[in-house]
């Protein structure tokens, strides 16, 4: 049977980079974005990859159901820059519906077809213990719920043989990453960090575990430059 894979965030660096290498390992690809015009060329680019466009900052409904789902891969995510009282009740709305909410109802939709396939969801989560940052309030708050969210899922879940693994990827280089340091003032240069290739080929290998043990966390740093 072809496994089939939902990635979320699909045409951001991390995400994008998480099709294509499951494209490689010949999964069936349903790649979720909100920008139509780059999930089009991305499908164009990779066989196997269907595009469908989801704001996730908004309530959503899928297209289609889903009867079978290998593994579910939540990618998006936005990253404010901006301290607490310059925030706006919509940003930490906005934050918290892409950063979590969103992924906690999309895994309750599919949840059916992921029990079924015994299948396996990966969270990719912030940097290894970021906590308590200035003018990230909301970015941060949003990592510390989809943590908490991932724990939750896999005790419920293990009875149903659900895997559930959350990654933690240190400084990735992505126009995401290039802006959020621009905003904070820091230097950014993408050979010193991981590249996003790299991330995706470690999700891929967490869901290629045996079936009898399977990595729950996974921190990721760049090497280290002299």
């Amino acid at each position: 049977m072809v496994r089939t894979m939902i990635v979320t965030g699909a045409t951001g660096g991390i995400g994008a980079a998480v099709v294509r290498a499951a494209a490689q390992r010949n999964y069936r690809v349903v790649a979720v974005g909100r920008d139509a015009e780059r999930l089009d060329a991305l499908s164009a680019e990779v066989p196997g990859v269907t595009g469908v466009v989801l704001d996730l900052g908004k309530p959503f409904v899928l297209p289609a159901p889903m009867d079978h789902v290998d593994a579910l891969v939540h990618c998006a995510g936005v990253a404010e820059v901006a301290g607490v009282e310059e925030l706006s009740y919509a940003e930490w709305q906005e934050t918290l519906a892409v950063n979590v909410v969103a992924a906690a109802e999309l895994t309750r939709v599919l949840l059916p077809a992921l029990r079924r396939a015994r299948g396996h969801v990966v969270f990719v989560n912030a940097a290894p213990g970021l906590h308590g940052v200035p003018r990230w309030s909301a970015y941060a708050g949003s990592k510390a719920a989809l943590r908490e969210l991932a724990d939750s899922l896999r005790e419920e879940e293990k009875a149903n043989g659900l895997r559930v693994t959350t990654v933690y990827p240190g400084g990735t280089a992505t126009e995401l990453l290039r802006k959020v340091r621009e905003q904070f003032g820091s230097p950014f240069r993408a050979a010193d960090c991981i590249q996003a290739p790299s991330l995706a080929s470690l999700v891929l290998s967490a869901l290629d575990m045996p079936p009898d043990a399977y990595v729950s966390e996974l921190s990721v740093l760049p090497t280290p430059h002299a």
